[in-house]
């Protein structure tokens, strides 16, 4: 049986999305397994709406079986977000093909891509261009340019080919003989507006939170503005952290220099930068502005935030359970199968201790990051605690 796994946000499922699954079907894959991020993303923002209305919009529109990604791995850099997804979706132990959409379209370039990157000839090179001071991305791309030419360091250039990369050296790093699967992207490019009827899910968040409803909605697959449309009719959607602005800064401003250390990331000294600018500013847009630099771009500084806020220091060097979000009647036969083979499946809460000690400790953190993640819905009325331990996965 092939199973493609496929790593994924879904912030909202758009109909690009929808055709990535129908065109790994067309590939000759059985089943779709999606480890889907948690409530919190990799731009270091909330999802739109929460993991298990995402894993519902993703079993709707082709998916079989959606397990979560924990907020470490999916509010994390690309290269930690792929090493997640590679684990959890190897730790199946029924994942044949790995899926994802580029911009090349080209599994064998992005492989190429991945071999130069892991490389001890980029490591020496990226090395001694790091000084300059531009940002990682940028001395990145010279590096490879250098040691592999201007074509090979093209592919970097586009966002999808970049996360196809990491997730091929999160499988050599591993050891997970999956085979690599990709698709042309379809549609606007990963920020871009409408092309030829799709739309990037960045332009169907911007219309949500600009009162545009149903124009959102109208570049949705039905299936998935459904349940979208639920959500937002019960005021848990759209959630975004402009709601928790103040709760934010309340306690970016008890911590001290020092504090902010663990969420540096780089060891370069940002986190002093960062403090200045708690200091200095009032609010969040001004915070991020005063400590950006050509070196540190937004993305970077929205991930620390959201670390600091949810008190995450550190990355697990383990997905040490597989939990359940959604699933279908196909989505239940992989889950036997799993258990079958010894996976770490987890379907209640209550069942999370049995798994040991790093999964308890993992599952207690997430459950406490969903509690504030309620904060960012519009209505308050829906942001009660502990629904991570009241939770079922989503059956159809």
């Amino acid at each position: 049986m092939r199973t493609a796994g496929i790593i994924c946000e879904y912030n909202p499922l758009h109909k690009g999305h929808q055709w990535m699954m129908e065109e790994v079907r067309r590939q000759g894959m059985d089943a779709i397994v999606c480890a889907m991020s948690s409530n919190f993303v990799q731009r270091g923002e909330a999802a739109v709406a929460d993991k298990f209305a995402r894993a519902e919009m993703a079993v709707r529109c082709g998916a079989d079986l959606v397990l979560e990604l924990p907020a470490p791995w999916s509010a994390n850099t690309a290269e930690k977000f792929a090493l997640g997804g590679v684990t959890l979706l190897h730790k199946t132990g029924l994942v044949t093909d790995l899926a994802f959409g580029s911009e090349c379209g080209d599994a064998a370039a992005v492989q190429r891509a991945a071999a130069v990157l892991d490389s001890e000839a980029y490591a020496e090179t990226l090395r001694a261009l790091l000084p300059s001071g531009d940002s990682f991305a940028v001395c990145r791309r010279r590096a490879v340019a250098q040691l592999a030419g201007e074509e090979m360091a093209a592919v970097l250039d586009r966002p999808n080919n970049n996360l196809g990369i990491e997730y091929c050296r999160a499988m050599h790093r591993i050891g997970a003989a999956m085979q690599v699967l990709t698709v042309p992207r379809l549609g606007a490019d990963h920020d871009g507006a409408t092309v030829d009827g799709i739309a990037s899910a960045s332009h169907i968040r911007g219309l949500l939170l600009s009162g545009e409803t149903e124009e959102a909605l109208a570049l949705m697959p039905e299936a998935a503005a459904q349940v979208l449309r639920r959500e937002l009719a019960a005021g848990r959607a759209p959630a975004t952290l402009q709601s928790c602005e103040r709760a934010m800064l309340g306690k970016l401003r008890q911590m001290s220099e020092e504090d902010f250390a663990p969420y540096d990331g780089g060891s370069e000294g940002l986190y002093r930068r960062f403090y200045r600018a708690v200091r200095t500013t009032a609010t969040v847009e001004q915070l991020l502005e005063a400590a950006k630099t050509k070196r540190y771009p937004h993305a970077r500084l929205r991930r620390m935030l959201l670390a600091a806020w949810l008190d995450m220091q550190e990355t697990p060097d383990d997905v040490p359970y597989l939990r359940v979000l959604a699933a279908n009647a196909i989505g239940r036969q992989l889950l036997r199968r799993m258990r079958d083979g010894g996976a770490p499946v987890l379907t209640k809460a209550a069942d999370v201790a049995a798994l040991g000690e790093a999964a308890e400790q993992l599952f207690t953190a997430e459950a406490a990051h969903t509690d504030l993640y309620a904060l960012c819905r519009p209505d308050l009325g829906q942001s009660t605690c502990g629904s991570d331990w009241r939770a079922s996965p989503i059956m159809l």
